[in-house]
């Protein structure tokens, strides 16, 4: 079970120290999350971007310019572009967007030359610390997919088992979500959600237990399950919450956020290394917990 970040960072300082390759990194809180990162002791950074913005801002923060790796690029979309071949090459182990277009920044992910797009789909797992929960509330792809498919659910919950396994947890329960626990075949989240829930009954989706279709309340407490009599092996016991669609998993990600005050943290899996896709306006503590994600993933 994965209970906050503070674990997930414990867990790293043990490990190999990892260097993070940032796209754009003439931000303060970019700067900030660099040096809570180097503090903590799990990664390093590789700042690309207007090097003579970047050290002031580090100055600012009180780190010494003599222990940063800078590399100077004042355009931001080449700076994704040259943080995506730094990882490429081996010299990062991850990359993280900085204050850079998102276009810009996948962009380079996916060039062809110098990116690091891999063989599957790209997908974005979030990761919700939530006061009153004993565990992280995992949930995809609430970012990158918008609409997808039921072969295309079948690659994103892949990607996240995967990245549950790389993070510990052997078997993860999954609960793919729809309105309630009863396929309606006018209700399209339903139906693959049952699909789902069929592939792995036949040993088509391996590594992990998926109930599907079932609603949030239901997955997220035991007491929701005995109460509406349903037989649930996985209620309150959820690792990865699938969402629907885009929609839903915006409403899910920003409920958790603004109204239980979760501390999110978000990858982009799928690609060749970890991808901390996180917004320009998300503060340092958010930034450095998504590194730590990011890391731990690796």
């Amino acid at each position: 079970m994965l209970k906050n970040y503070l674990q997930i960072m414990e867990k790293l300082k043990k490990g190999p120290k990892r260097t993070v390759a940032v796209a754009a990194a003439a931000d303060m809180e970019v700067i900030e999350a660099s040096r809570m990162m180097m503090e903590e002791g799990f990664a390093a950074p590789i700042l690309v971007g207007d090097s003579e913005k970047i050290l002031a801002l580090a100055e600012a923060a009180g780190l010494d310019p003599a222990l940063l790796r800078v590399e100077d690029e004042k355009d931001d979309a080449a700076a994704a572009l040259l943080a995506a071949k730094l990882v490429r090459g081996g010299e990062a182990d991850a990359l993280m967007k900085g204050l850079v277009n998102t276009s810009d920044f996948l962009r380079a992910v996916l060039d062809k030359e110098n990116g690091i797009r891999g063989d599957g789909i790209l997908s974005h797992f979030a990761a919700f610390e939530t006061p009153g929960f004993e565990r992280l509330i995992i949930q995809t792809d609430g970012g990158m997919n918008l609409y997808p498919a039921l072969d295309e659910k079948v690659k994103i919950l892949k990607n996240a088992v995967d990245a549950l396994h790389r993070l510990g947890v052997e078997c993860p329960n999954v609960a793919a979500l729809s309105a309630n626990e009863a396929v309606n075949p006018k209700v399209a989240s339903s139906v693959d959600a049952g699909a789902l829930a069929n592939m792995n009954a036949a040993g088509e989706i391996t590594g992990c237990t998926i109930e599907g279709p079932i609603a949030f309340d239901v997955a997220l407490f035991q007491e929701a399950a005995r109460h509406k009599n349903i037989e649930s092996r996985i209620a309150g016991k959820v690792d990865i919450f699938l969402v629907p669609n885009i929609d839903a998993g915006n409403i899910m990600g920003k409920a958790l956020t603004c109204c239980a005050r979760a501390k999110m943290a978000g990858v982009v899996l799928g690609a060749r290394a970890p991808i901390v896709l996180v917004s320009r306006s998300d503060n340092a503590e958010s930034k450095l917990n998504s590194l730590a994600l990011a890391c731990a993933l690796i």
